[in-house]
Order: structure tokens, then C-alpha cells, then sequence
């Protein structure tokens, strides 16, 4: 087998054969330019798609670069292969609880990790279809597989294995992404340890496993291989999880990871790892108490870094720092020919911000006047976001202490799950939806759901808010019942409740005595 036919994602099966195939073939050749390009598109990840899909779809001449798998972190490593485990992990933790819906099922039932690993991979290579080379060149893009670099101020070369091409170009757009940060641990890289880069490969579930880092990525994947059945120590810096999240929210989330065997070490405090014979022993302090613990792996979710190595930026005067490269509210860089958008320069590392962003920079990059699309620059764009751990945690806009800090009158209304039927009747009744309203309107500053489908129900305020409308558009809506999205309107009803005053109430009154 030749170096460049070797498969590049782990497990080599069907599954990930077809993968490869559609977002990395080992037979691609990369065109021959015929000219010059109105955008130069470096990284094929979701913003780098989109941008591409878009460019090319109104006309523009279109070069699309990846230097390894097209789709990026979401359909390779992130989102799809996630979502899928999670799913899998959900069933799982289901059948253990299935004697309360009246299932009663016998001893002995098996349980196939490699089987829930192998139908995420299955999944995953369906969907690849989508972000791969052969679609993007039936809709009219150029695409070149290989690193590539700046080399001029309207040109990028690229090197490939089917030697190098020099693409000229009037606009260019940054869509590099970013990779899985690593503390510096004393001991970690000589024990080893897997990020969302890796964690995928598996199909043996690891009977211990130590989750570094209490963000998103960590409380998704720990209490989904909790729920496989690994014992999963939790180890974070900070106290409690999720230290970006409403803390009701959190706790919500903590109390659930706990009860699916998740054991929390926060306020974690000199840790330290060594590779032994048993395993990798990890050695931690939280909250007074010395934790010597051996596990037979180590997962890390501490956060991303740019990938902006490689590409010249210096030599096109694209300024960057260890955050990403910095563009203003048009997305457009330090150099003008040159904008970026998705992980690359964004504080909010999710696959529909990029979308957005990569709709920004087509207006921004390609016409000289917004087009009055979807959206024309960041400082409009409402952003809605998903922990999808059980229950899920969404949000969207502002949380009352950031409106505070703005000089904003806050009133913050709240109702449980526990008190809408639905949920009662599913057995998802922990949670809860909270909106945070200006004082004195209807105007809807943010809001947070805590449900099993919290991701959602969210949008519901996420339209609202882009369309201007308050809470009595949703007191004046007709939910279905029963809904779990009937949360929605109960908080909406319980702060129209609060403005219906002892005035009003007395005025009413008298007009009832009145008409009698």
C-alpha cells in the first residue's frame, strides 16, 4: 500500500472507507487554475462550505482549499460523530429505566459498545455526502486538497500530492478552525490521552476513564460513556460544570451526570498524571480532599486553539493573536482583500454560528453593499446555543447579570417542567425555562430551557427576538397540548400574571358589579 492510499481515519472499515472517500479521496487530482478567482476559500469546514456553496451559487469563480478532511471538526470529529454516541448512550441509560414504563427486562441483556461505536461511523459516512469533494465540484467550486499558504497579496499556493498550484485571487476568506487545546499538565503527554480528535476511534469502551475539563465538550462525553458504563472521573478547575451556563441550569445537569455515575473532582487544584502498569494515575486535590486514582484513559476538554500556523499570514499583513485571527464586525481582517469567519476568529465555537458567519462574509467580501440578506454583520446576529448533555441545556441572549452590567432593568421570570404535563408524562420533568425581560416592556433580553429537547424549544425565542417581538406574542399563541414546548408560554403567561395589577384588578371589579 502507498503512503498517500493508507485510510486516514481510525477504525479502517466500510464505514469509514465511504468517508474518506467522499471528503478526503486518495485519487484526487487538484485542478489546473483557468484564472482568477473573485474568492479564495482556505478550510472546509462549515464556514468554509457554506462560504463556498454560497459564493458559487450567485455566480463567483470559487476555489475551496482543505488540507485534510472536508466537513471539518462537525461531521469528522465533532457535532455528527457526538450526537451520535450521545443518542446511543441515551437508549442505554433508557433500558435501565424502563421497569417504571412497566418493562420488565430479564438479567443478562448485552450491551455492544463496539456495535453503538460502529453505527455513529455508519451514520457519519451517510452523511459525508453532503461536504464532499465530488458535491462541491458538481456545484461549480474548484477544489484543491493540500496545505496551502499565502504568497503574495492576491495569491495562495497550494501543495498537494499532485504538486503545487498558485491561485490568484480579488477576496479571500480564512476558515481554518481550530483544534483541541492541551493543558500543561505535569504528565500528560507522556501518558497520552485522547481529545474529540481521537475519542471517535474507539471500539472498546475504557472501563476508567478520566474526563479533564468541565465545558461542553467534557459534560457531553462523560456522561455519555458514563452511561456506556465507564467509571468517569470528572476533573475541572473551576467549581461545579458548565461555568459559562446559568448555575440553576447547571446544577440540574450536575445532579443528573451524578446519578449516571459521574464522580465530579472540581475546584480541582495541582494535578498531576503518570503512566504506571495498571493504567494512567491521575493525582488531584478538590475541596480539601487528595484524589489518587488510576484510569485506562484520559479525555481532554479544555477548549480550542486556532489553527493559524502555516499560512503566511504575516507575509499578507493578516493580524492574529492566541485567540485567532482578528477581523472587525464585517469579518474582514487587518487586510482588506483578506476576511474570516468560523472557529478561526470566533468566541462561540458552534457549527450554526459559522453558517452565519460564513453569510456575513459572501455579503461582506463579494458586493459592495450588504445585499439586506439573513444578516449583514456580527453585532446582529442573535445567538442561540446547545449543551446537549440529559437534560440538555439551551440559551439565547443575554443572562441577567449581563444585562446588568449594561445598565439594563432586568425582570427575570421562571417555570419548572415539574408542572407541565408533557413532561411529567415523558418522565422528563427536570428542568426549567427562564427569560430575562426589560423591565417595563415585553422586550425579551435572553432566555434559558433546561428539557431533554431543550436545543428545541430554545428557537422559539431565538425568532421572536430576531423579529423584534415580546412575550405577549407568545401569551397571544396557541401551543399544542400537551407539548413540552408549552413551558414556553407558561413563562410567558406567568409574567404577564405579574403585570396584571391591584388597579387593574379593582377597575375589572367595578365593571362586572356594573354589568351584573
Amino acid at each position: 500500500m502507498k503512503e498517500h492510499e493508507k485510510p486516514i481515519v481510525l477504525p479502517d472499515d466500510e464505514y469509514n472507507r465511504t468517508l474518506v472517500h467522499n471528503v478526503h479521496p486518495t485519487s484526487w487530482v487538484n485542478p489546473d487554475p483557468t484564472g482568477r478567482y473573485n474568492i479564495v476559500v482556505i478550510g472546509a469546514g462549515t464556514a468554509g462550505l457554506v462560504t463556498a456553496a454560497i459564493a458559487a451559487g450567485v455566480g463567483a469563480k470559487v476555489a475551496l482549499i482543505e488540507k485534510h478532511l472536508m466537513g471539518g471538526d462537525c461531521l469528522n470529529v465533532g457535532c455528527v460523530p457526538s450526537k451520535g454516541i450521545i443518542r446511543a448512550s441515551r437508549v442505554w441509560a433508557e433500558v435501565r429505566q424502563v421497569d417504571e414504563f412497566g418493562l420488565h427486562i430479564p438479567p443478562g441483556v448485552k450491551y455492544d459498545f463496539g456495535a453503538a461505536m460502529a453505527r455513529m461511523r455508519k451514520l457519519r459516512a451517510r452523511l459525508s455526502h453532503t461536504d464532499s469533494v465530488h458535491r462541491f465540484t458538481k456545484l461549480g467550486v474548484d477544489v484543491y486538497i493540500g496545505s496551502c499558504r499565502f504568497s503574495g497579496p492576491d495569491a495562495v499556493v497550494v501543495e498537494g500530492p499532485s504538486g503545487n498550484r498558485t491561485l490568484q485571487f480579488a477576496k479571500a476568506a480564512i476558515c481554518t478552525g481550530g483544534r483541541a487545546s492541551t493543558p500543561p499538565t505535569p504528565g500528560l503527554q507522556e501518558a497520552g490521552y485522547l481529545t474529540n480528535e481521537t475519542v471517535f476511534t474507539l471500539t472498546e469502551l475504557p472501563p476508567r476513564l478520566g474526563v479533564i475539563g468541565a465545558g461542553p465538550i467534557g459534560c457531553e462525553l462523560a456522561q455519555a460513556f458514563a452511561r456506556f458504563g465507564s467509571q468517569v472521573y470528572l476533573v475541572e478547575a473551576l467549581h461545579g460544570i458548565l461555568p459559562n451556563e446559568d448555575r440553576d441550569a447547571a446544577e440540574i445537569v450536575l445532579e443528573s451526570m451524578v446519578r449516571d455515575g459521574v464522580k465530579l473532582l472540581c475546584c480541582g487544584k495541582d494535578l498531576r498524571i503518570n503512566k504506571t502498569a495498571g493504567g494512567k494515575r491521575l493525582t488531584v486535590d478538590s475541596h480539601g480532599q487528595h484524589y489518587d486514582i488510576t484510569v485506562d484513559e484520559i479525555l481532554i476538554g479544555v477548549g480550542r486553539t486556532p489553527n493559524v500556523e502555516g499560512l503566511g499570514l504575516e507575509t499578507v499583513g493578516v493580524e492574529y493573536d492566541k485567540t485567532g485571527v482578528k477581523v472587525n464586525d464585517r469579518l474582514q481582517t487587518t487586510n482588506p482583500r483578506i476576511y474570516a469567519a468560523g472557529d478561526i476568529c470566533s468566541r462561540y465555537k458552534f457549527t450554526h454560528v459559522a453558517d452565519a458567519m460564513a453569510q456575513i462574509l459572501i455579503q461582506n467580501a463579494l458586493f459592495p453593499h450588504p445585499l439586506g440578506l439573513a444578516y449583514a454583520s456580527m453585532d446582529s446576529l442573535i445567538m442561540p446555543w446547545c449543551t446537549f448533555t440529559e437534560p440538555e441545556v439551551a440559551h439565547v441572549g443575554m443572562y441577567e447579570a449581563d444585562a446588568k452590567q449594561k445598565g439594563i432593568e432586568v425582570e427575570t421570570y421562571t417555570y419548572k417542567l415539574d408542572e407541565v404535563d408533557r413532561a411529567i408524562l415523558d418522565g422528563e420533568d427536570r428542568g426549567f425555562a427562564r427569560v430575562h425581560i426589560q423591565k417595563g416592556t415585553d422586550k425579551i433580553l435572553g432566555a434559558t430551557i433546561v428539557a431533554s429537547h431543550a436545543g428545541d424549544l430554545i428557537s422559539e425565542f431565538s425568532v421572536l427576538m430576531k423579529a423584534g417581538a415580546g412575550l405577549k406574542t407568545i401569551t397571544g399563541t396557541i401551543h399544542p397540548y400537551p407539548t413540552q414546548a408549552e413551558v414556553n408560554k407558561k413563562v410567558a403567561n406567568a409574567w404577564r400574571k405579574a403585570h396584571f395589577t391591584d388597579r387593574q384588578k379593582k377597575i375589572l371589579r367595578k365593571w362586572f358589579a356594573w354589568t351584573r
